[in-house]
């Protein structure tokens, strides 16, 4: 089930010829309607007609090519990628409606590889019979795994069914590349608060939904529970049921719609996420970017959006650790330790509580100032020996435990900084090809115009002491 109201007749064509697939043999979902008032209410105002459907104008609209393969019998291999409550089901079930193939609804969850070729057979023999393809729905396809996809390989590519998936995970991630490449892929949007308060309206006075109630509701009462619903239009109708038919009439048989009942019913509104999709990655990107950005508030709102979906703490406090050291580095060498403060005070206290050190990391982080000196330095550094600048140790730094190694000339050359009075010496620590490469180039922002003064001061120290006759006496290593 996903949206609106009664389903349509899948094919409008009539009864299917022997050998055409059966769906309630297998306990499969057909397409036939669930119009019963004991239907939920988003079941019962499933939309019938293209111009019933509110929202996806970018793919339905007049012209659209996803509704012009709808009307002129078209319709290709799909995957329908869109949030809960998006009208995923209900497109796929119009398809049906409004061309000549079967549907029929097959169940991710519940389906192995021999329900599917079980199918893909009836479908070959179906179209034989009838000259007709069938329209196979697959609701949660992600579920399948890689040789339940590539099952629906041969059959997609010889035109014998017409494969609609759905799905809320991102199907790059997801669906089999050389499935992915046979199908057409429709992204829908979660709906706006405008568009469920309009489906909320039509709830309300359509007979197949709450029209014999005679509930009152004002435009306040539904944008709030529209904004509750996360951009799902099912959620939002399900609540609208639940508080409608427990809510008594009163003396004059209206039932008022109230902000109170609301709230009692929708205790908290969702927060689509996943930990291994998309999602996942979308809001930690959010929090890292605006961290960078120096935003606490939002940094705040994405660190608690990812906490209250459920995301480990310890994942995001380590992700916070990372940017301590990435984006703000010597800026503020005192938030690593604020970064690592938070951590091990989350591992302390656990939650609720340690959620606070969580977010008094955030903002602190947010506030600093940002650097990237380290991380370019230690990139430079890579990018040298990866090609192939791993010269030998200079003699002078080498340790000279034993006599042949003194010998050899080991640590030769070596000058003890602490013998000198400006705490330095003129010795060349990188191999000789390396010699006066800049690695590390502090920003002129915060502690690091300190350590931009110190590292030039000891620049000019050091080209003195070169330039120097004699020096102290060299000191074993």
């Amino acid at each position: 089930m996903d949206l609106f109201g009664p389903d349509p007749d899948a094919s409008g064509s009539g009864d299917a010829p022997a050998g055409a697939p059966d769906p309630s043999a297998r306990g499969d979902e057909g397409p036939g309607p669930a119009s019963g008032r004991d239907a939920p209410l988003a079941e019962r105002l499933r939309p019938q007609a293209l111009e019933d459907i509110v929202g996806q104008d970018d793919l339905i609209a007049p012209g659209r090519p996803l509704r012009q393969a709808l009307e002129t019998d078209r319709v290709p291999s799909m995957i329908l990628w869109g949030p809960p409550g998006s009208g995923k089901t209900t497109l796929a079930r119009l398809a049906a409606r409004l061309t000549r193939a079967q549907f029929i609804s097959f169940s991710a969850v519940l389906s192995g590889i021999k329900e599917i070729k079980d199918v893909m057979r009836a479908a070959e023999r179906y179209r034989g019979a009838a000259g007709r393809r069938t329209i196979l729905f697959v609701d949660e396809i992600h579920r399948f795994n890689r040789a339940q996809q590539d099952a629906f390989l041969p059959y997609v590519e010889q035109g014998t069914i017409v494969l609609i998936g759905a799905t809320t995970e991102n199907p790059s991630f997801e669906v089999n590349a050389a499935l992915l490449s046979r199908c057409t892929v429709y992204v829908l949007r979660a709906l706006e608060d405008r568009e469920i308060v309009t489906l909320l309206r039509r709830a309300l006075s359509d007979p197949r939904g709450l029209g014999d109630l005679r509930v009152t509701a004002g435009d306040d009462e539904l944008l709030y529970l529209a904004s509750l619903s996360g951009g799902d239009a099912r959620r939002a109708l399900n609540v609208l049921e639940i508080v409608t038919t427990t809510t008594a009439p009163g003396g004059d048989g209206s039932r008022p719609l109230r902000r109170e009942a609301i709230a009692a019913a929708v205790q908290r509104a969702p927060l689509l996420y996943d930990k291994a999709g998309e999602e996942h990655y979308n809001l930690i990107s959010a929090l890292h970017k605006s961290l960078r950005n120096s935003d606490a508030d939002a940094a705040l709102y994405w660190l608690l959006r990812m906490l209250e979906s459920g995301e480990d703490p310890l994942y995001v406090a380590r992700r916070m650790v990372r940017f301590a050291s990435e984006d703000v580095g010597n800026a503020d060498p005192q938030a690593l330790s604020v970064a690592l403060a938070a951590r091990d005070a989350f591992d302390f206290l656990g939650m609720p509580e340690g959620a606070l050190a969580l977010a008094q990391a955030a903002v602190y982080l947010a506030c600093a100032p940002k650097s990237t000196a380290v991380y370019e330095a230690y990139g430079r550094v890579q990018a040298d020996l990866r090609r192939g600048l791993a010269d030998p140790v200079p003699l002078a730094l080498r340790n000279a435990p034993t006599g042949l190694m003194k010998g050899l000339g080991y640590g030769r050359g070596y000058q003890y900084a602490h013998d000198f009075e400006e705490g330095t010496t003129g010795l060349e620590c990188l191999p000789e090809r390396l010699r006066g490469r800049r690695y590390y180039v502090p920003a002129p922002i915060g502690h690091e115009k300190e350590i931009a003064l110190r590292m030039k001061e000891l620049e000019e120290i050091r080209r003195r002491l070169r330039q120097r006759s004699g020096g102290p006496k060299e000191v074993k290593g």
